[in-house]
């Protein structure tokens, strides 16, 4: 079979080397990092672990779809993978608090019910409804198909059925999420908890489409996850799988061009291996019969100086999305029995916190929202005596963060943990610029999943590119930011170069 080379070691890099090994061919992957996972991070100090990307799994179908493919060993039997239960604890500004069982409906409408009012948890099972239809008109196309050629489709129609409604004469559809919250739920606390589902993506619900209604679809219906030991666990299995299928790992190795012939894609020229053992700085060309980059949309850019990978009729790459800042606790006392494992505490001022995160003048917040990881595993703190908690903040992309946000973030936390600083040891600080030094990602942006209408701003580009034998792939590509989104581009990588263009994806 054919010699691939993978740029980066990202998951949807590792889950596409995978799959293209398993059909036979020979795959090296060049990582300019001293290891694999690139979003998917962890810290650890004095006996404390702490994940530094995402720190939960949604849709586990799609890793387990590759596990089974690439081996006989199941995802189960390489990760311990548990259901999240509550699936989130909300602390609203009015300081009214409610628990989400996970993936349960009739749960979720009693709680709501409860803590909202009656009526609430029924009207946010309407439009869960509403929203599950949005997800089976787009989960083929965005999730399991390469990009249509006529993207243009899914760009141009909604698929959430809205909920018509007159005012003054005129009949409205809610056309944004921030209209689904003010006009369908018509509750300001159902309305915050919709908007935190797409600001915890980078998304700003006054501008998403509706359609977005589909994130908080797929927590409630495939669940929240956690991997013990942390998300970096799930990077180890997917890791160890490549080579167990004989994928061969590069680090300390940047690729410092694509090498093209007639036009094609024909290998990459390493800037020199300077992983352990080897040290040499002297370029030298790799041949390959395809390229998969799994690399931000700038550092593809400078990979193939000179030629347009999309452009014209075809989706731009997304850019300047928003960032994460990332604050690791250490906590003395350990973890209360009953703690929810994710909490969002919502901000107190939406207006000051949207502006700032996708206005004209960006900046830090005066009281934004945070979300909270307290995961019940021994194996991330030192004892039973301490907690490792982890906080994170959509934040704008290229933001420097003083230590004056991080207390804005201790602030707001103390809405959830109210002794968070008499139990506070140590804090470490993940900043955009950290995300951008492991993730080369400009500002250290991280992408949102693609979603429908919008104009197809929030697509993505084709994991084909205009230079035949090269492909894209991971959370920049089709169909976007996430671990599930990640792994799917990998799958559809791995299906369009060993079936070839007319490969359709999954059935």
């Amino acid at each position: 079979m054919g010699r691939i080379a993978v740029i980066g070691a990202g998951t949807g890099a590792m889950a596409a080397a995978a799959r293209l090994a398993v059909a036979g061919h020979r795959v090296v992957v060049y990582e300019r990092a001293s290891t694999y996972g690139g979003a998917v991070g962890r810290f650890e100090r004095d006996g404390f672990t702490f994940d530094t990307g995402p720190g939960l799994l949604r849709v586990p179908a799609v890793l387990r779809d590759l596990f089974v493919k690439t081996g006989k060993e199941p995802l189960e039997a390489c990760v311990d993978l548990v259901q999240v239960d509550p699936s989130a604890r909300h602390v609203f500004a009015d300081g009214t608090e409610v628990a989400l069982p996970n993936a349960s409906r009739a749960g979720v409408v009693t709680a709501l019910d409860q803590a909202l009012g009656a009526g609430a948890g029924e009207r946010w099972g309407d439009f869960l409804v509403r929203a599950r239809e949005a997800w089976d008109r787009t989960r083929r196309p965005l999730l399991e198909e390469p990009l249509w050629p006529n993207w243009q489709v899914l760009a141009d129609r909604e698929p959430y059925p809205a909920v018509s409604h007159r005012r003054m004469l005129r009949t409205r559809r809610a056309g944004t999420l921030a209209e689904v919250g003010a006009w369908e739920l018509r509750e300001p606390r159902l309305a915050a908890l919709l908007e935190s589902h797409a600001l915890g993506y980078g998304l700003d619900p006054r501008a998403a489409p509706a359609s977005a209604a589909v994130l908080p679809y797929m927590e409630h219906a495939f669940g929240t996850w956690y991997v013990r030991g942390g998300m970096r666990e799930l990077a180890r299995a997917m890791y160890e799988r490549c080579l167990a299928r004989r994928v061969e790992f590069r680090f300390g190795t940047p690729v410092g061009r694509i090498v093209e012939k007639d036009g094609r894609a024909v290998g990459v020229e390493l800037a020199g291996d300077l992983s352990p053992g080897h040290g040499s700085a002297t370029a030298t060309v790799e041949d390959a019969d395809f390229v998969v980059a799994g690399v931000a949309p700038g550092v593809l850019d400078r990979l193939v100086a000179g030629t347009t990978l999309h452009g014209g009729d075809e989706v731009a790459p997304q850019r300047g999305a928003p960032s994460r800042l990332t604050v690791l606790l250490a906590l003395r006392g350990g973890r209360p029995a009953g703690v929810a494992h994710r909490t969002v505490v919502h901000t107190a001022d939406r207006e000051d916190e949207l502006e700032r995160l996708f206005g004209e003048r960006p900046g830090f917040p005066a009281a934004p929202t945070v979300t909270l990881s307290r995961p019940d595993d021994p194996a991330l703190a030192p004892d039973a005596e301490h907690e490792a908690v982890t906080v994170t903040v959509t934040v704008p992309s290229g933001l420097k963060v003083s230590e004056a946000d991080v207390e804005r973030v201790l602030d707001v936390t103390r809405r959830a943990v109210p002794d968070i600083r008499e139990r506070l040891l140590w804090h470490e600080v993940r900043t955009p610029a950290d995300i951008a030094e492991a993730t080369g990602a400009e500002g250290g942006a991280v992408p949102a999943p693609a979603l429908a209408a919008a104009s197809g701003r929030l697509l993505h580009a084709s994991n084909r590119t205009r230079v035949p034998g090269l492909f894209t792939v991971g959370g920049w590509a089709h169909p976007g930011g996430g671990v599930p989104h990640a792994g799917m581009s990998g799958a559809l990588v791995s299906g369009l170069i060993v079936e070839g263009p007319d490969f359709r994806g999954s059935q």
